[in-house]
This record gives structure tokens, sequence and C-alpha cells, in this order.
């Protein structure tokens, strides 16, 4: 009687020791990076991103419970210090912190050379202060110092599968465990992006010659994998204001019927917007590229790329 008393506390320990095993938790920053962990990590481990939906990374201030969440986190993926400069100091000595600017294998994109070249990373080279392209002077909106590496990738599918493969294998190094789980994840959200780009291609191909502005220049990576014509931005970062100049000259363009659409954001006032639109006819649309209303959940960056997708041609047609 008393072994099997024994033998019965010794798996109701057991079982005690496996309920109170701590799950593998990730943290994230923006929502469209969750959307893309998140799927990654299904059924193995959590995910969340301390940036509430709609928040811009580019003025966030981090509260005390989001550095409790950082430093509590098995493994926070962040896009890197081009983004999220709020993070830098606080992650400069993490071993947990992945960054996935710093990391091999992901083909970014320049903010200065988007339409011809790529700053491959294959070879580790982060320094991406190349001088801006004297043709950005003949466009509108184009009219400053804005160099380096554009961190925006996740508004690129082909950028995006690379980060997968990269956040994978960063998954599979700190939770071994769950390698198979990982893996399945990962070749699922390939397919299903790869999907997802063909019916986009087929949509939006017929629009690669109309041209528009956008509200910010952050949209490079969609246009550079989808061929589509921006003609400038209103101002290079959200924080910054947009020059006089810029704003007379796309609406001039404007008044020469040159651009189909002009994009605001929703994490922004589109009073600029509006201002320099008012009386044109052009069309207006809306970009979100925080993805802000796309349903979390299974899917969800694909929602969102296909949402963006349909925001560009709802405009432009």
């Amino acid at each position: 009687m008393q072994r099997i008393t024994s033998l019965a506390c010794a798996a109701a320990l057991m079982l005690s020791s496996s309920a109170m095993a701590k799950e593998f938790n990730v943290v994230t920053t923006i929502k469209p990076l969750n959307l893309i962990v998140s799927e990654l990590v299904q059924g193995a481990a959590t995910s969340e991103a301390i940036l509430p939906p709609g928040v811009s990374p580019h003025d966030y201030a981090l509260r005390p419970s989001d550095v409790k969440k950082l430093n509590n986190a098995d493994l926070v993926i962040w896009v890197g210090p081009q983004l999220e400069t709020f993070l830098t100091k606080l992650m400069a000595d993490n071993p947990n912190s992945f960054a996935l600017t710093q990391q091999a294998g992901i083909h970014f994109l320049n903010y200065t050379s988007e339409e011809k070249d790529e700053a491959h990373h294959d070879d580790h080279d982060h320094d991406h202060d190349h001088d801006a392209h004297k043709g950005h002077d003949e466009h509108a909106g184009h009219h400053h110092n804005h160099s380096g590496l554009n961190p925006h990738f996740w508004m690129g599918p082909k950028q995006t599968i690379e980060a997968a493969n990269v956040i994978t294998e960063a998954l599979i190094k700190h939770d071994p465990l769950h390698k198979n789980v990982y893996l399945a994840n990962l070749s699922m959200f390939t397919s299903e992006v790869n999907q997802a780009v063909n019916e986009l291609n087929t949509e939006l191909k017929p629009l690669s010659g109309k041209g528009y502005y956008v509200f910010h220049d952050g949209y490079g990576y969609f246009e550079h994998q989808f061929g589509l014509n921006n003609l400038g931005h209103f101002t290079v970062e959200p924080d910054r204001r947009p020059g006089a100049k810029t704003l007379i000259t796309i609406r001039k363009a404007l008044q020469d019927k040159q651009a189909y659409c002009v994009f605001s954001e929703p994490q922004f006032s589109p009073a600029v917007v509006d201002s320099v639109t008012e009386g044109t006819g052009v069309n207006i649309g809306t970009l979100d590229p925080m993805a802000t209303n796309v349903k979390e959940g299974k899917g969800g960056y694909v929602r969102f790329i296909k949402e963006l997708g349909q925001s560009f041609a709802k405009c432009l047609k």
C-alpha cells in the first residue's frame, strides 16, 4: 500500500512539473512582425507584440510593463535599431535579443536604391550610408538626405519569407525540442505567402504605369516586388513634418494630373493630405503599414499583404 502511495505521489509530482513547465515565450515589437512570428511558433510557443495595434514605432516610448516583458522573454525578435530606436540600449546586452537587420540571409533594400540595388546581408555588411541617387531629385517628394537600410521589410513578401527562415533558425536554436513543429510551420507559411504573391501579381500588374504619392517613404519593398509607380512621398519619416517645397511640388503634380492617387495612413492625421489634394480630383486612399485592423491568428500575414494590395488596386483603378 505504501509503495502504491509512493508511486502515486511520484506520478502526481511528474504531472505537476509538466504542467508547470514554462512555455517558450517570444516577444516581438510591432504587430506586422508578430503576425509573422505567431504563425511560425504556432503549437510550440507563444508570441506577443509590445506595441499596441496601430501604434507607430517611430516615436514609441517603452512602458515599465514593456521592459518587464522584454526582460522575461526567452527570445526578443525585433526589426532592428533602424526602426525600434527605443530598444537599442535595452537590447545591447540582452543575450536573447534577435534583431533581424543584423542577421545574414535577408536582402534588405536601401532607401536610396530601392529601384536598382539590394543591400545583401549575406556578407554581414551593415554599412548602409550610401549616397542618394541623383535621379531622385527629379521626382517630387524625394528632396531629402534619407539614406541607409529601409527596415520596413514586412511589406515585401520576398524578404518576409527570408526573414521567416532566419527566425525559424533562431527558434530551433533556442527551443530545439520543437524543431519539427517550427519547420512544418515555416513550410506552410512559405506556401501560403507564395500563393498570395501570385494572386497579387495578377491584380497589380495592370496598374504598374499609374503614378501615386504615399504619406511616408516606407513602401519600397512592396513597390519593388510588384512594379508599382511611386512618384514620391510627403515625408521621409512619419514624425517629420512635410516641407513646404515638397507640398507645393506634389500639389502642382496633382493639378497637372500626373498621379492617380494619394495615400494617407491611419496612424497619422490626414489633414496635410486633404489640404494638398483639395480641388484636384485625385483619388485618396489609405495604406496601413502597421496592420491595425488585420485579424490576428492563422493566415494573419497573408491577410495583411492582400489587404495592402487591395488598397493600392482600389485607389489606382
